[in-house]
């Protein structure tokens, strides 16, 4: 008898509560409940321009550039110029009046919110949600970077984000043609039959947009570049010990070579050197020690660099090490979004692999 009568308990207990929802929200269907305060609130991340939801925490551009690089890279490219289809970050500034204008957070987004809101919510692409304040906040840093927007010494926490302006803030005007045109209030909508004939007036002028998991094909071509580049040096070194001139170039150090072939894995997202090298975002690199600056054909190079090498500047070890170690202030801006090297063996080694290159 008591399991009887408590089992009838539980049976009955489903329909009181239905009863009670029914009741709580008149005219409802009797689904769902209420959700909680602590459930409004997990599920609103929403950051609003004037800095509204940020939580508390601070990223700087190097640990950004660092975080960056695992976990944003494999799409946007290491300095935020974007691989294959996916998305710049950075770049296009003055291209908003072109027919085919670049839009990244430098040149278009018109609100910082926006960027800490969707890198926060839904990156990186499979594993939205895993970064923690702080990470994102020192990504959001680097995209200002990358976009000339910031300094490397930049730190941007909850307390400073309002005072980041973005370039295209007063790009954007409130949509008032609902109001403002006639059309929208002065008549019944068409809703059938509107036109005699159909005709197409305007075609799509990018169609490949969505790109393909590519990740695999990525690191196979990687892995290809370097072993191409791995035989060139060691062509040219052997080239260079039968070959004869004048003014005999110095010796390379191979163990140093060595070491610069794999620091120059931050340069290969833009850079190419060896046989069959092209320009990409960056000039092509064979013969760049000894060549004047920005006077490769066939690359546009920022206005700066031009004028330095009208000025007869010669790239030689030294200016490439301090180019190297803080580009944005050896040449004002420059279009190279990399941040820099910090390590002098690293900037040795990687102006050695140069020198292997000739032109």
């Amino acid at each position: 008898m008591a399991e009887s009568a408590s089992t009838e308990s539980a049976a009955s207990e489903p329909a009181v509560t239905l009863a009670a929802s029914t009741t709580a929200r008149e005219g409802g269907y009797g689904l769902g409940r209420e959700a909680t305060g602590d459930e409004i609130a997990a599920w609103d991340l929403d950051i609003t321009p004037d800095g509204t939801g940020l939580p508390e925490g601070s990223g700087d551009v190097w640990t950004g550039e660092e975080v960056f690089v695992e976990q944003c890279a494999v799409c946007h490219g290491d300095f935020a110029e974007g691989r294959g289809n996916w998305p710049k970050l950075a770049g296009g500034d003055g291209t908003l009046a072109d027919k085919d204008p670049l839009k990244t957070v430098g040149s278009y987004w018109p609100y910082l919110s926006t960027v800490w809101d969707y890198v926060n919510r839904s990156m990186p692409f499979g594993a939205a949600q895993t970064l923690t304040p702080d990470e994102v906040y020192a990504i959001t840093a680097y995209i200002l970077y990358s976009n000339y927007l910031v300094e490397d010494d930049f730190v941007l926490s909850n307390e400073n984000f309002t005072e980041v302006e973005m370039p295209n803030a007063d790009g954007f005007i409130v949509d008032d043609r609902e109001a403002a045109e006639a059309h929208f209030w002065s008549a019944e909508p068409c809703m059938e039959n509107c036109k005699d004939n159909v005709e197409i007036t305007m075609r799509a002028a990018v169609l490949d947009v969505t790109p393909e998991e590519e990740s695999t094909e990525v690191e196979a071509t990687a892995d290809t570049e370097a072993e191409q580049e791995a035989a060139a040096v060691a062509a040219g070194a052997q080239k260079g010990e039968v070959e004869e001139s004048g003014t005999a170039p110095a010796a390379l150090d191979m163990a140093l070579v060595e070491d610069g072939e794999k620091v120059f894995r931050k340069c290969k997202a833009c850079h190419q050197v060896g046989e069959g090298a092209k320009n990409r975002t960056g000039p092509v690199l064979n013969g760049v020690m000894g060549r004047t600056l920005g006077a490769l054909e066939d690359f546009r190079y920022s206005k700066t660099m031009e004028e330095m090498g009208e000025d007869g500047i010669v790239w030689g070890e030294e200016n490439m090490a301090e180019y190297l170690t803080k580009p944005r202030d050896y040449v004002k801006g420059t279009r190279m979004s990399f941040a820099g090297l910090r390590d002098e063996e690293d900037i040795a080694a990687v102006t050695e692999y140069l020198k292997s290159f000739p032109e």
